[in-house]
């Protein structure tokens, strides 16, 4: 049975507004049969680096052939390029403003076009809103069987913005590292730049955030710790994340975005570790 085309909207445009409505409405005009999944329409405003974050983390839970629309956009009607990919067996729609970032680093090889053609946007788009009236359709087109080569120019992927991703810089010649939050979830944990891979010599590991909280074992779930409590584990996007057990580790920790954390062998830490 051939299964219908698949659309995967990620944006920071939030719900309480008619923008993602307007799109979802533009996909059907075009595309009646393409089933649209919202990956999320929470990314912090203007904040490509988490929104690459969460693609990259996302992509390999939808079926070959998912064309991932994404929209978050500081430099809407400026010069700055819209592109579409086809990268391994996805295709992305997106600004080329350093969003792909990861999806180039894992498909150096991808194809992508300018979306240029008028055929396959709305008629006058607005200088505000390309997500309804240039990405959305090109999206649609695409999953109507309209070729990625016939929305424009071919670019070289290489020429394509890039942004600074999250990087860990060694600390005590080897026994540690510092990192940073890369995001923080809706309730209010911290996903850290750790990936899990980087706990498997069986060392002791802990966990600093924030200049007062107490290094932290790393447990497997929130119920080996007290309610109230802080705890670091490893989250379900592979990265060792931070929580309070029942409350918000962003609010009680005082730590954000951007924050340094530090992950060393226990043995390395001046404070003794909680949890």
């Amino acid at each position: 049975m051939l299964q219908p085309p698949v659309i995967a909207l990620m944006t920071d445009f939030g719900l309480e507004d008619a923008f993602v409505g307007v799109m979802k409405g533009v996909i059907a005009t075009i595309c009646r049969e393409a089933r649209v999944i919202d990956l999320t329409h929470a990314i912090s405003p203007q904040n490509v680096r988490q929104a690459a974050f969460h693609l990259d983390r996302s992509i390999a839970y939808f079926p070959d052939g998912t064309i991932f629309v994404s929209v978050i956009d500081p430099g809407v009607g400026t010069a700055r390029r819209a592109i579409g990919v086809q990268a391994g067996p996805y295709f992305f729609i997106a600004p080329d403003n350093g969003l792909l970032t990861t999806i180039f680093k894992r498909w150096p090889e991808a194809k992508c076009h300018e979306l240029t053609n008028a055929n396959y946007q709305l008629a006058n788009p607005s200088a505000t809103f390309h997500g309804r009236d240039l990405f959305t359709p090109a999206a649609a087109h695409l999953a109507a069987g309209v070729p990625l080569e016939a929305f424009g120019p071919a670019i070289n992927v290489a020429e394509c913005a890039r942004i600074e991703l999250w990087q860990n810089t060694p600390l005590d010649n080897g026994n540690g590292w510092q990192g940073e939050v890369i995001a923080t979830d809706h309730f209010g944990n911290l996903i850290t730049s750790f990936e899990a891979g980087m706990l498997a010599d069986g060392s002791n590991w802990q966990v600093t955030v924030g200049n007062s909280a107490p290094p932290l074992r790393i447990v497997r779930t929130y119920g080996e710790v007290e309610q109230g409590k802080p705890l670091a584990y490893i989250g379900s996007s592979g990265m060792i994340e931070i929580a309070i057990r029942n409350g918000n580790a962003s609010a009680k920790l005082g730590v954000g975005d951007g924050d340094v954390v530090e992950l060393c062998r226990g043995e390395f830490h001046a404070r003794p570790a909680v949890g």
